[in-house]
Formats: structure tokens, C-alpha cells, sequence
């Protein structure tokens, strides 16, 4: 049994994968073609600490945080679920267009040391959700344990 040699630019058995010639694309084609799904996947999030408070601003634009966002806070875990839906259409001389689009989005954020859960405070102005959360210095300081012997 002889091997082959192949070279890259020779056709494999395999089907051709559709979007295998998108991945030649120069790096800012690629970037226009796919931001808006990027966009719609993951959700971008900042932490700070601001006083005695963690600081979570979160970037949902095109919401209404009303019907549109559940936001809870149990385990010391920030749970954030949100769903986008908008919807375009324009008619005129020339024709009709409509668009759509919507997706869901989850976030969970470990919260640390001291979060309370009591008090938690949410906002939302110009595209940003920001949630405040109270720290207990208290309660993030650790307790030594005694060891008994047995």
C-alpha cells in the first residue's frame, strides 16, 4: 500500500464546508459580517467596588427593563436573564422592508465575600443596567475555627 502525498490547495474527500472561504476573509471583513451576532451572544459586564457598595454595570441596549429583564440575587450569585426583541419595517415607493431580530441572554456573577442581599438596587438609563450591592466588611472577614482533639 503506497501513501499520497497531498498539498493544501488540493480538494480533500470531505464536503466542503460553507464557511470554510470566510475564514480567509481579511480580519475586518470577518469583523462586519459577524458583529451582530457577536453582539446579540454575550452580554458585557464591568465590576468596581464604589465606597461600601460592588458596583455591576451591565451593557443591554434596545430593552425594556420592565418586561424584558429578570434580575435576581440568592447564593451570592447576581443572576441576570434578559430578551431583546425589535422589529423594523419600512414601506415606500420603491417597496417593503422589514427586519427583526431577538435573542436571550444569561449572566450569572459570582458575588464576593460580604455581598448582602438585602438592599440590592438596580437601574437602567441609556442602554446600561447598573446594580448596586451592598458590602459588609463585617461578614468578610474570616473566622478561625478551633481544632479539638479527639
Amino acid at each position: 500500500m503506497a501513501l499520497m502525498k497531498r498539498t493544501r490547495d488540493e480538494e480533500s474527500e470531505w464536503p466542503a464546508w460553507p464557511g470554510r472561504r470566510s475564514l480567509l476573509w481579511p480580519e475586518s471583513v470577518r469583523d462586519l459580517m459577524f458583529k451582530d451576532l457577536m453582539d446579540q451572544s454575550e452580554l458585557k459586564v464591568e465590576e468596581y467596588q464604589d465606597g461600601g457598595e460592588l458596583v455591576v454595570r451591565i451593557e443591554i441596549p434596545d430593552i425594556d427593563p420592565d418586561n424584558d429583564v429578570e434580575l435576581t440575587v440568592s447564593d451570592h450569585e447576581l443572576r441576570l436573564r434578559a430578551e431583546r426583541r425589535s422589529e423594523s419595517t419600512t414601506e415606500d415607493k420603491k417597496g417593503y422592508r422589514s427586519e427583526f431580530r431577538y435573542g436571550s441572554f444569561s449572566r450569572t456573577i459570582r458575588l464576593p465575600a460580604g455581598a448582602t442581599e438585602d438592599d440590592v438596587r438596580a437601574t437602567y438609563t441609556d442602554g446600561i443596567l447598573e446594580v448596586r450591592i451592598p458590602l459588609d466588611d463585617d461578614a468578610a472577614t474570616a473566622k478561625k475555627i478551633p481544632i479539638g482533639r479527639g
